[in-house]
């Protein structure tokens, strides 16, 4: 197990040498996923623009199923991306944000998270966003 985790960190170092997670201003990223909440499970789709350096902005829906009623989530969401700051390898990000939008029961709903977004290459990576709800997925670079 120890030469498979240690392999496994070799490669993924070799795979993310010109990875970057956020570039700044004009940074544009698609992440679609999986996502959890306390009464169900749904997916989440999202775009986000960067401003400069450390902010962006987008927008995203999120659609929720359970055994009962389904609902539906469509924000805007802003981020502060930490990468940078904390002088993190450029394949990974670390952003808290808030998205502020519509829920499907006629109510204005805000949401918090923490996000980690790591790339494989230029053009594709994983994420995970964790507050009050929880998400995973994949990230494209558009």
């Amino acid at each position: 197990m120890k030469k498979f985790v240690i392999t496994l960190c070799i490669l993924m170092g070799t795979l993310t040498v010109y990875s970057q997670s956020f570039d700044g201003k004009g940074d544009r990223k698609i992440n679609l996923g999986y996502e959890a909440y306390g009464f169900g499970n749904g997916i989440k789709a999202t775009f986000d623009y960067g401003l400069s350096d450390l902010f962006s902005v987008g927008a995203g829906a999120s659609a929720y199923f359970n055994h009962d009623e389904n609902d539906y989530f469509i924000y805007a969401r802003s981020h502060i991306h930490f990468g940078i700051l904390f002088d993190l390898p450029s394949c990974l990000d670390i952003y808290p944000g808030v998205e502020l939008g519509y829920v499907s029961s006629d109510k204005v709903g805000i949401a918090g998270h923490v996000g980690f977004r790591y790339c494989v290459t230029d053009k594709f990576g994983f994420f995970a966003e964790i507050g009050s709800t929880g998400s995973v997925g994949i990230t494209f670079s558009v």
